[in-house]
């Protein structure tokens, strides 16, 4: 038996090679338009790849039943937009420890974490970018003038960086990075507010 999100699909499994054969017929069926997989049930447990293409070295003499669960795009993105509320305050806390840091003139431990502050940052900033892409406001004015502010902050940082003034840096981090980190807020909300929206049609 081949299901997904508990609705049988009418396919045979014996029609196929192979696991991933499956996968891709039910990806391609346009049954998974507009959803994200969120889980995939070989036999009745969990099946995740370990190595590429994994899915083609399961026979289909070995699979008695599939089933793939899946839930909407915007459901997702709704639950990841809250998430990202958490990411600020964090990134928040992080800039005051780093800035804390440079004061103490604790240098090392301060560039330690300022570093792993730019790589949650990017990566936020990367996510917020993938969600603007999936909503249907797109246009948004919050989101253009936060993406100018923290683009400016970062060639300003990255110089202040290069010329190794700390304090100039901890000075930075606390009274503009962490301003311009909470004002993604709006941003953020936007997206929810979309999504929701999105939801009820």
């Amino acid at each position: 038996m081949i299901s997904v999100d508990g609705r049988e699909t009418g396919m045979d499994i014996n029609q196929f090679q192979n696991l991933e054969e499956i996968l891709l017929q039910i990806m391609g069926g346009g049954e998974l338009e507009g959803r994200v997989v969120t889980d995939v049930f070989v036999n009745n447990e969990s099946f995740s790849e370990i190595y590429p293409h994994q899915a083609e070295d399961i026979e289909i003499d070995e699979i008695k039943s599939v089933e793939v669960k899946s839930v909407p795009v915007a459901d997702m993105a709704l639950d990841i937009t809250v998430e990202l509320n958490k990411v600020v305050l964090l990134m928040d806390q992080g800039a005051r420890r780093v800035a804390e840091l440079f004061r103490q003139a604790d240098d090392a431990e301060a560039l330690e974490v300022y570093q792993d502050l730019m790589d949650v940052t990017r990566d936020f900033l990367n996510m917020i970018g993938v969600l603007r892409g999936e909503s249907v406001a797109k246009g948004t004015a919050a989101f253009d003038a936060s993406a100018d502010e923290i683009s400016n902050l970062f060639s300003e940082m990255v110089e202040v960086l290069e010329n190794e003034d700390w304090i100039l840096l901890a000075d930075l981090l606390e009274y503009e990075f962490v301003p311009a980190m909470t004002r993604w807020k709006t941003v953020i909300a936007e997206l929810q507010e979309s999504f929701r929206e999105n939801d009820k049609e």
